[in-house]
């Protein structure tokens, strides 16, 4: 998956991150808080099938691409030019984002998740504290698990996706809308 600013010419290719062992004396050692989410709101420019792109208009003017896997972009599809979407991803370095999902609020009734991450997710969820998400002792958790294509509605304040085997705290608030898990972080 590719991020870049049109006109920039500059692309960031971006990998996935490899497991590595650790030692039992480091696994002691608390480790980094994962770096925080952060959103893109904007509107749906375009979407070249054949790039695998999908170009935003942010709010604040800037207009962005993101590629994306194949079956991602077969959702984005969906939607037209000028519908409202928000992109959610991670800043892991200076010069890489990892997209968590593109969302498109007020297109449901309820907030669907679609899972189209190439395999199954957790998904839980929970209740937001003072308006906000990640609150320490927030309350009861909701889990499911989400298959390849399949939807999950959630109906608490906040959520998160981890991949099969780990977990998350709910740290993105919920909204109104289909939502396209793209990579979901433990």
């Amino acid at each position: 998956m590719r991020w870049y600013r049109s006109g920039s010419g500059v692309a960031v290719l971006l990998g996935l991150f490899l497991g590595t062992p650790t030692s039992r004396a480091a696994a002691q050692v608390p480790a980094d808080p994962p770096p925080p989410y952060k959103s893109v709101y904007g509107k749906l420019s375009s979407l070249d099938k054949s790039r695998n792109t999908v170009v935003m208009k942010s709010n604040a003017g800037e207009r962005l691409a993101w590629r994306f896997e194949a079956g991602v972009i077969a959702e984005v599809a969906r939607f037209k030019p000028g519908d409202a979407m928000i992109v959610i991803y991670r800043q892991v370095s200076p010069n890489e984002k990892r997209v968590t999902a593109v969302a498109f609020p007020g297109s449901a009734s309820t907030a669907l998740y679609v899972n189209t991450t190439g395999s199954r997710v957790l998904m839980r969820s929970g209740p937001a504290v003072g308006g906000a998400c990640g609150q320490p002792n927030a309350g009861p958790v909701t889990e499911s698990t989400i298959p390849d294509g399949g939807i999950a509605e959630v109906a608490e304040g906040c959520w998160c996706c981890a991949p099969p085997g780990e977990t998350c705290t709910p740290g993105n608030t919920t909204g109104l809308g289909r939502a396209l898990l793209v990579q979901c972080f433990k």
